[in-house]
């Protein structure tokens, strides 16, 4: 195994291990942004600061304005002194079209996920622009 497919397998277990602080019920989603090695932002899905951390509605529905793990991720490091540029971004779930606008923008060169979501077109949309993507399928997740 060749040292960067170990890094990759890496990042991704500890995505997953921060999903799990997601408040979210229907489904956990982690996320690292590494640059030059270094971890330089994480998020996962939940709502936003000074909301309750009650992802879903009484009818067990998502409520609209949750963010997704990866633009929790983004949106630190704007917060930030970082840049985005040139990063890896790795997800625990393969991103949405909305938030793979935002990666591209944020200059993200390449993402490694662990699952694919039921909508790849955010894969596609990522591919188009020229980010690498790449599934890579980890134990336990």
């Amino acid at each position: 195994m060749d040292k960067q497919v170990k890094y990759d397998i890496a990042y991704l277990r500890m995505a997953l291990e921060w999903s799990n602080l997601s408040y979210c019920n229907r489904r956990k989603v982690g996320a690292l942004i590494v640059k030059d090695r270094m971890i330089i932002s994480d998020g996962y899905n939940g709502t936003p600061s000074g909301f309750e951390n009650i992802c879903e509605d009484d009818d067990g529905f998502t409520k609209w304005y949750v963010l997704h793990a990866e633009a929790n991720a983004i949106l630190k490091v704007a917060n930030s002194t970082q840049s985005c540029t040139g990063a890896t971004l790795y997800l625990t779930m393969s991103p949405c079209s909305n938030c793979s606008k935002l990666i591209h923008q944020a200059g993200i060169a390449r993402v490694v996920y662990a699952l694919e979501y039921k909508d790849l077109s955010g894969i596609e949309f990522l591919n188009k622009a020229g980010v690498d993507t790449e599934l890579r399928i980890i134990d336990k997740i």
